[in-house]
């Protein structure tokens, strides 16, 4: 977009300059997770911090501000402001002085992206590092936010799939490693636009690799330094979808699958939606007939339902008639055509050329509930992955973890000044810290008295003066969310 950074922010912030106390030279803020709406969730993942800074502080505040000349930089906002606000209703100085400047002169500290936070403790504090711009700390309060607050609740929730997956694949199974591809990203067609499905995309990428959201791939060799031909970022296999297999019509859908699994495909992994019309004659009618073409393939043949209650798909309805289809549910169905091996832990795993992915309609109750029906029929939870998409990853707000950015420190007149708000109107969880902050290595969080405490602590400097001054990877973020999870089991 050719919006100017400096007008990422609402309206109401564009005089506040004026607004605080004269004398005014320091201000102190930080973001921090409230509280969770999902009971099972009590911290959060920190991450999209190093693309908030690449991407808006260095590059776009550059391009778009900094390196325009003062007179379009200035006249640009000026005429928003004007026209909205009413002529000179906000004078320019300060942007000007900005602009003179040269660089953003604020310092925003973190934890490690990959890392898990705490409810009500502050994942990243931000402060000026100049006296003449103490306003811009709370200024870039709407643009962080709107940037991070996602990111964050994305990467949460995909951490809280592999919680519950590898839970399972630990009970269940013997081969824990294809929890990895357990979770696939369905999501970015219905997200909020490209980038939403790029920025949630990426979480999803931290705890899974598999995903259908390309650009996610591009976003994290962007921004967080991997490479895809060194690394696995994300994968996916080739797939069919309705329109593929409605145009093959419905008498002619076992040559349909005939041709997929022999001609197309002979080989590797292939994705085939099974309900275009009965996926229950798929299972019981076509896949017995197509049973050696299948067993002799150097590969697997993924069914895919995409419809009705998966947890009955999956794992059977115990309330359909006995002995039927929908009674036994897919996973039985298929290890009674192609058979399977029962592993050291007792529980009955799918022959390797054959397995089922369900697209749609998958929450984490339903993840949960789908692992505890395979476990009691006796079936491993790694028989199964689970197509995650946008009611996962879209249909929640900054409210889901509580995300705020406050000021809870300030300087007036070379005095110190400790800043909170504790609404008695409200329930608590809008009573904010106060003072200098600091994250100690117990994960709590402890109010300073001292720059000099402030210091101390997990919260390291990431961006100052205009510079990204810590670096991290794809790679590392990975690992700190492991060993994070680790610790906490």
């Amino acid at each position: 977009m050719k919006i100017q950074p400096i007008a990422y922010s609402d309206f109401y912030k564009t005089d506040h300059r004026r607004q605080y106390p004269e004398g005014t030279t320091f201000v102190y803020s930080n973001f921090t997770p409230r509280g969770s709406r999902i009971p099972e969730i009590d911290k959060i993942v920190v991450f999209g911090i190093q693309y908030f800074i690449k991407e808006y502080l260095i590059m776009q505040f550059n391009k778009n501000f900094f390196y325009k000349s003062r007179k379009e930089a200035i006249s640009n906002y000026k005429r928003r402001l004007d026209a909205s606000l009413g002529k000179d209703a906000v004078s320019m100085e300060h942007i000007e002085a900005l602009h003179k400047l040269g660089y953003l002169p604020i310092e925003i500290k973190s934890l490690d992206e990959g890392t898990l936070c705490n409810m009500r403790v502050a994942c990243l504090t931000i402060k000026n590092t100049h006296p003449d711009f103490f306003w811009l700390t709370n200024f870039f309060e709407t643009l962080l936010s709107a940037v991070l607050w996602g990111m964050m609740t994305s990467a949460t929730i995909a951490n809280r799939y592999r919680e519950i997956l590898d839970c399972w694949a630990e009970r269940t199974s013997d081969i824990p490693e294809f929890v990895q591809w357990q979770a696939h990203d369905f999501s970015m067609r219905g997200m909020i636009g490209i980038e939403a499905g790029c920025m949630s995309g990426a979480g999803h990428l931290l705890s899974f690799t598999g995903t259908d959201t390309i650009p996610a791939i591009d976003f994290l060799e962007e921004y967080y330094y991997a490479d895809a031909e060194n690394e696995l970022i994300g994968g996916s296999v080739p797939a069919t979808e309705h329109s593929v297999m409605s145009l093959g019509k419905p008498e002619e859908e076992i040559e349909t699958f005939r041709r997929l699994v022999t001609q197309i495909y002979p080989k590797g992994i292939v994705s085939i939606v099974s309900d275009t019309w009965d996926f229950w004659k798929v299972l019981t009618e076509y896949l017995p007939k197509l049973k050696t073409e299948i067993m002799s393939r150097d590969g697997k043949a993924v069914i895919r339902p995409d419809s009705g209650d998966p947890i009955k798909i999956i794992c059977g309805d115990p309330n359909a008639e006995f002995d039927s289809p929908q009674r036994k549910g897919a996973i039985q169905i298929l290890y009674e055509i192609f058979g399977g091996t029962l592993n050291s832990k007792g529980y009955l795993q799918l022959n390797s050329h054959i397995g089922l992915i369900y697209g749609d309609s998958i929450t984490l109750d339903r993840c949960k509930a789908i692992c505890e029906g395979l476990e009691n029929k006796g079936y491993a939870s790694t028989n199964i992955v689970l197509g995650v998409g946008s009611y996962t990853y879209q249909y929640n707000t900054r409210d889901t973890f509580g995300f705020a950015m406050k000021a809870t420190f300030g300087i007036v007149d070379g005095c110190p000044v400790n800043i909170f708000k504790d609404p008695k109107t409200d329930s608590g969880i809008k009573k904010s810290a106060k003072g200098l902050l600091r994250v100690n290595t117990d994960g709590s969080m402890s109010e300073c008295v001292s720059f000099e405490e402030e210091q101390e602590g997990l919260l390291h400097t990431v961006f100052k003066d205009g510079c990204l001054v810590k670096q991290i990877t794809l790679s590392e973020i990975r690992t700190n969310l492991r060993k994070s999870n680790n610790a906490i089991l």
